[in-house]
């Protein structure tokens, strides 16, 4: 107990923190956090080095794992949990602002979600205030990777092509079964637990995900023998931290979020990893003319679903200057 005691106040003193008084003792608080691998995966592993972390600020966490992310987000809501790890689709119930990162089309690179994510976990009073909403608050979040058609037909390339073919959707996020339906897809409502077997048992033509899932949820099984991935990022997925404000000390939720951020690139290395992982032949490339297609036809659907009230418009308008900023020439940069 001594050891990790001296641990703590050596990583609090690392990090520019004064130690803790004995008026100041640590707080017991828990994380509920999902991972689809349980204790044993790659989320779990960076929350266990937050609870390091945590320690030097004044909280002692205790990490529970979660393999149904629906649950976990009941618990939280229960008051079961004092703060959880969820992904971004199942964040948006929370706080829009964070929640909206998952918005179609709004991120089209990893060097834009990095800027992207560079804003979200600074201390500007702007970002600040829209973390928190009601009595819960962002901690911070980290990439999952770009989100990917995953189809059985090879010769699904294009938009025309889609007509007509199922796709699994989030149950809980209607931007889904909006954009199927808006290209003649039939919906077919999933959740995290079980799209995967859908696309895998011949259930859906199609589902949505990001490669990670390729050999986590083994989608080359559904793929074979005649289908891909198709090279076009849909959205960046997000795995975020919702914390209940009045658990933890002041303070708390920015020092997260700033931890999170510095994983950043830990948590590319893993989805670099998944990417290298795909047989080379299962990649679909689409013509630069359909791309270009594709931008603006998910453009008018962020459009709409942002006038509809599933996306928030102070995050989607961040996203676009941020597009901007790394494409001046695309169209809507001149709009």
């Amino acid at each position: 107990m001594r050891v990790f005691k001296t641990f703590a106040l050596a990583a609090a003193a690392s990090l520019g923190l004064s130690a803790l008084s004995p008026a100041q003792a640590a707080v017991d608080r828990s994380l509920c956090v999902f991972d689809i691998i349980g204790a044993n995966g790659d989320v779990f592993n960076v929350m266990k080095d937050l609870k390091t972390q945590a320690a030097g600020w004044g909280v002692n966490l205790t990490l529970k794992p979660y393999t149904d992310e629906k649950i976990a987000a009941e618990d939280l809501k229960a008051g079961q949990c004092d703060g959880a790890v969820l992904t971004g689709l199942r964040v948006r119930q929370f706080n829009s602002f964070s929640g909206s990162m998952e918005a179609i089309g709004a991120i089209p690179t990893y060097e834009e979600l990095k800027t992207v994510m560079q804003v979200m976990a600074s201390d500007s009073p702007k970002i600040t205030e829209k973390m928190r909403t009601g009595n819960y608050t962002m901690g911070g979040m980290i990439p999952m990777g770009a989100a990917y058609l995953f189809v059985k037909d090879k010769s699904i390339d294009t938009v025309g092509e889609l007509s007509g073919k199922s796709i699994s959707v989030m149950e809980y996020d209607p931007a889904q079964a909006e954009m199927a339906a808006k290209v003649g897809m039939s919906p077919v409502l999933s959740d995290i637990t079980n799209f995967a077997g859908r696309f895998n048992n011949n259930s859906v033509d199609i589902c949505f995900a990001p490669v990670v899932a390729y050999s986590a949820l083994e989608l080359y099984k559904g793929m074979q023998p005649d289908g891909g991935i198709v090279r076009y990022t849909l959205g960046m997925l997000t795995t975020q931290i919702v914390l209940r404000a009045d658990r933890f000390p002041e303070g708390f939720d920015q020092k997260s979020r700033k931890f999170m951020y510095g994983q950043f690139d830990r948590a590319m290395n893993v989805i670099h990893n998944a990417e290298n992982e795909v047989d080379k032949k299962w990649w679909i490339d689409i013509p630069h003319d359909d791309k270009l297609r594709y931008d603006e036809m998910l453009r008018e659907a962020r459009m709409e679903m942002t006038e509809d009230g599933i996306y928030n418009k102070d995050l989607i308008s961040l996203l676009k200057k941020v597009r901007c900023r790394y494409e001046p020439s695309r169209a809507e940069c001149t709009l």
